[in-house]
């Protein structure tokens, strides 16, 4: 029997697509590979890549092209590239990357086997049509998280129906589809039952779950079965798009008692005219009405959202906007990103007219803004008691442990330090919170 190879995962991008690459890994586990840590060690290495705006393929190109050096200096045999950056520019790539022995698009994530030389592809190994991803993966996908083991994403659709000028997502993602409640709710139980306790709901656009369906009230629904899947503790809700909350979905979000108070909304900007020509719409008043209705119905949520920054023809005037905004909301977190100028969307034929080093220089100011809200808010958190799920020893001391509370999503947010008390990695423990440390909180358990 052939020797199963040592394989490299490098995941770029969004969970979204960590997701996908835990689906890849789950077809490796069947043939009983054996991951590696370090490159250098890798017989086969997998870098699923992203392709949304230009910083993310520069990354993706020079992981790339770093990764392909091993050949010479290690042990690498095979390189193997995959994602939205390979669903978008397939054709490109195969032209200047020959150092790549296989692409794996977006629909094509089981060939993980035959790309990485497990296996051989009877009768040649057909290459996917270029154009926007049509497959959604169910719960009957092997899945081997790449998460700690208590936390895992849940992937509710695929694709985007909406037309926002600057993204492209739509075309190589492809149109909205929902999975069923029902295959969602399998595959939550068969998370929950290997010990995850916190799950995260992503998409594109959650809140327009079911909608592709004709269920204008498919996320409420999946909320509620999702509250009665056995050991789950905390359902937290990704990317809310404005115009599909609910006055349901957010008495859903209030009222089951595993939903965290957790709202996380990209607005991307809040001045009308420049929401305008974003094909998004709204104002910072409509914005803020809608937070109102969360925060009226739910104790003290953590709200957050991610923006741009240097849309074309962002004026001084309309930048000044977005910056009052995020002063009077306050938000517990805030993403800001450069607006990149990108093909294959609406906003491409504008005249990209707001210079990088002033995009720079707006994205400063609101997260030089967003540092001091984000150390009042948790300043106002000091002498409460906590529910946290506690993730082990710091790495950089053994002398503190980390923890999250529902307030902090891993990875972009904040964390709680823990200078006292003990516990085990995925428990939920009570912590006295008693200061501040920028955008993180430390505390002590409580015996």
């Amino acid at each position: 029997m052939k020797q199963a190879p040592r394989v490299g995962i490098i995941s770029l991008g969004c969970a979204k697509n960590l997701v996908d690459t835990e689906i890849m890994l789950g077809h490796l586990d069947r043939h009983g590979c054996e991951y590696v840590l370090e490159p250098v060690e890798a017989d086969v290495i997998v870098i699923n890549t992203c392709g949304f705006i230009g910083p993310a393929r520069e990354e993706s190109i020079q992981t790339i092209l770093e990764t392909a050096e091993l050949k010479k200096t290690g042990r690498l045999k095979r390189l193997v590239v995959a994602g939205c950056m390979v669903q978008r520019y397939r054709e490109q790539l195969l032209s200047n990357l020959p150092e790549v022995d296989a692409f794996i698009g977006l629909d094509e994530l089981p060939k993980i086997i035959e790309s990485a030389g497990i296996v051989s592809a009877a009768g040649g190994s057909p290459v996917a049509p270029v154009g926007p991803s049509r497959s959604l993966y169910d719960h009957l996908a092997p899945r081997h998280l790449a998460t700690p083991s208590w936390t895992a994403y849940l992937k509710i659709a695929e694709g985007c129906d909406h037309t926002c000028s600057f993204c492209a997502i739509p075309s190589f993602r492809g149109a909205f589809r929902s999975r069923t409640q029902e295959d969602l709710v399998a595959e939550a139980e068969r998370l929950a039952g290997g010990g995850v306790r916190e799950l995260n709901l992503i998409a594109q656009d959650t809140s327009h779950y079911g909608r592709d369906r004709g269920e204008p009230d498919g996320l409420p629904r999946l909320l509620e079965a999702l509250n009665g899947v056995e050991g789950l503790h905390w359902i937290r809700v990704h990317y809310l798009y404005p115009n599909t909350v609910t006055d349901s979905l957010i008495d859903a979000m209030a009222g089951l008692p595993k939903v965290v108070n957790y709202v996380d909304m990209p607005l991307q900007h809040a001045d009308p005219a420049v929401l305008s020509r974003m094909l998004r719409g709204g104002s910072a008043e409509a914005h803020i009405k809608l937070l109102d209705r969360f925060r009226s119905r739910m104790d003290d949520p953590a709200m957050r959202t991610t923006l741009i920054v240097g849309f074309p023809g962002e004026t001084d005037e309309e930048f000044g906007r977005l910056l009052d905004f995020v002063r009077e909301v306050r938000f517990d977190h805030v993403g800001v990103f450069t607006y990149s100028h990108e093909e294959d969307t609406s906003a491409h034929s504008l005249e990209d007219d707001v210079p990088p080093e002033l995009m720079e220089e707006r994205r400063g100011a609101i997260m030089e803004l967003q540092a001091g809200i984000a150390n009042e808010r948790n300043g106002e958190r000091l002498g409460r008691t906590a529910e946290v799920l506690l993730e082990g020893v710091h790495p950089e001391t053994e002398f503190l442990l980390t923890g999250r509370t529902a307030g902090q999503s891993q990875d972009v947010d904040g964390q709680v330090l823990i200078n006292d008390g003990q516990g085990e990695p995925g428990s939920f423990v009570q912590v006295e919170l008693t200061e501040t440390a920028g955008y993180d909180l430390v505390g002590r358990i409580k015996p």
